[in-house]
């Protein structure tokens, strides 16, 4: 990768003249770099000829006429992989504990407005993007490979002059060769999900149900058995800093009973990454089960992961209270507000003690009331994950500027909810969302602020990308500006009340 050196009057001046002041101009080794948007992206390179860093992409090369040339370079893997060698900040690397945002984006254009969002909030420096981020799921749903994904998140980084170190979560990892095949394009934090591995039977299993549960757990992946656990856990207060814990016989046998799968799980995927020479850090997620996580439980999995040496960057229990898609937090039966304030404490309480690593808010879009209350609890040490909020915020510009385009996708949202719904935690009721022809153009934008209509259009994206994702891509790189602006706006509400706390673990 070309060091930094001292750039060339000659060059910074024509650079500057024909980059007209984009935010993206960057300068290395003897070029200079930056982003055309609009209808047409391509990176464009200026440098003397021969210079190495023009070597470095593929593309169409000419003459100024004053002793350099301009190279333009379409949006390739080949020519993403040249701008990360070559601007190295652009290779995503472990972030370890600083405070930092997940920016889940299905359509690759978000990143610019998520950066803008970060400038805006004074959090550039304060916390730590993520700007490629999505589960195989979503690469499932919207056709996209993770070198794909890695590449888009390039370009918009890139398109918005970042220049500070970035991460890139291979989210709700579940399989082996999904961890390989997230390693190969480059990603660095694994998030590994071993929802289908937690027994969510041992919840109200009877004692007699317990001890089976208990028996057929995968011992010789555990490294472990029964009277080994108990030994170490039943009974014996476990320090968590101001307070303590401790596990009766038949709590420890119920904890064990519901995440001993789990960790027998994330301890296999641990071992392909810690394999494979590259960098890497781990997230473990038991976000998505039918019961919040407890206290007791928490520290039963943070205990055997750290026993088993899988050293977490961050841990995502399931809290309290209901996490839906794309709006804020509800209430239900396991608790409000104060309850998840009360839960948060003890759950940061337990990452300090058993790392410390982060906490991490899963299906964190839109969770507003929440931010105050993790920021808080934790001090910095939190991670927050967002996805589907970016995808509403393209749909917000189809509304205003393609009403045509926009009812369409309502209208695959209608037909296509039920089944599209199944895998996620959602409470939107379909009849409340009115139908396209019910509505006036003027009135479209609003379904994006009423929370029925949120979820329905959050959870079948994928069926409208099927159908109508190059238009849609087409209208917001028509509508740039305006795109990147509703983004920055609304991020901006996501990332304030982390500001005040960010960069306290750096």
């Amino acid at each position: 990768m070309p060091g930094p050196t001292d750039v060339p009057p000659a060059l910074e001046a024509r650079a500057r003249e024909l980059a007209k002041g984009d935010r993206s101009l960057r300068f290395a080794g003897g070029a200079a770099l930056w982003w055309r948007g609009g209808t047409r992206p391509a990176l464009v390179a200026l440098a003397a000829a021969g210079d190495p860093v023009l070597g470095r992409f593929e593309g169409t090369a000419a003459d100024t006429g004053d002793g350099f040339q301009v190279l333009e370079a379409e949006r390739s893997p080949a020519n993403a992989a040249a701008l990360r060698a070559v601007l190295g900040n652009l290779q995503p690397v472990p972030l370890g504990l600083a405070t930092s945002a997940g920016f889940g984006d299905r359509l690759g254009l978000a990143t610019p407005g998520h950066a803008l969002a970060l400038e805006r909030t004074c959090a550039t420096g304060r916390i730590a993007p993520v700007f490629a981020q999505q589960s195989i799921r979503e690469m499932t749903r919207t056709g996209r490979s993770p070198q794909e994904v890695m590449d888009d998140a390039t370009w918009g980084a890139f398109a918005a002059g970042w220049r500070l170190p970035v991460g890139a979560d291979a989210d709700h990892q579940k399989t082996e060769e999904d961890v390989r095949s997230c390693l190969a394009a480059g990603f660095t934090l694994f998030t590994i999900d071993p929802g289908e591995h937690v027994d969510d039977a041992a919840e109200h299993a009877t004692a007699e149900e317990l001890r089976a549960k208990v028996a057929r757990l995968p011992w010789a992946d555990l490294e472990d058995d029964w009277e080994g656990l108990k030994a170490r856990l039943a009974g014996r207060p476990v320090d968590l800093g101001d307070e303590s814990a401790s596990f009766t016989e038949e709590e420890l046998a119920r904890a064990a009973a519901k995440y001993g799968g789990a960790v027998a799980h994330a301890v296999r995927l641990h071992r392909v990454l810690a394999s494979s020479g590259r960098p890497y850090e781990v997230e473990v997620s038991v976000d998505e089960t039918a019961y919040p996580t407890t206290l007791l439980e928490h520290v039963y999995v943070a205990s055997e992961l750290r026993r088993l040496g899988v050293e977490v960057v961050s841990l995502a229990p399931r809290f309290v209270g209901r996490f839906e898609k794309g709006v804020d937090f509800r209430p239900d039966e396991t608790g409000d507000l104060p309850a998840l304030a009360r839960t948060l404490a003890g759950h940061a309480r337990v990452a300090r003690a058993f790392g410390p690593y982060k906490l991490s808010l899963h299906s964190g879009s839109d969770k507003f009331s929440v931010y105050p209350l993790i920021a808080e609890a934790t001090g910095g040490l939190v991670h927050l994950k967002t996805a589907g909020t970016s995808y509403l915020e393209a749909l917000r510009v189809a509304a205003r500027r393609d009403p045509a385009l926009f009812r369409r996708v309502l209208e695959i949202g209608h037909e296509r909810f039920e089944r599209d719904r199944k895998s996620y935690l959602i409470g939107a009721r379909l009849e409340a969302v009115p139908r396209p022809e019910a509505l006036a153009d003027a009135d479209l934008p609003a379904l994006l602020d009423d929370d029925d209509a949120r979820q329905v259009l959050h959870v079948t994206y994928g069926s409208a990308l099927d159908a109508l994702g190059g238009e849609l891509k087409a209208l917001l790189l028509e509508s740039e500006a305006e795109h990147e602006e509703l983004l920055a706006r609304h991020f901006a509400r996501h990332l304030e009340p982390f500001v005040p706390d960010a960069g306290a673990r750096g």
